[in-house]
């Protein structure tokens, strides 16, 4: 589904942060052209 796609990544410091979702990601074909973790507060 996300094959060819490029895909931005926006993590939760209390959460999942960005670099666990990217490598997860990763697995789809997709490309990751932006990550990272903020802290929603």
């Amino acid at each position: 589904m996300l094959e060819n796609k490029k895909v931005a990544i926006l993590g939760d410091r209390d959460g999942v942060p960005g670099p666990a979702i990217e490598e997860c990601i990763k697995t789809t074909g997709a490309e990751v052209v932006f990550t990272t973790t903020e802290c929603f507060v």
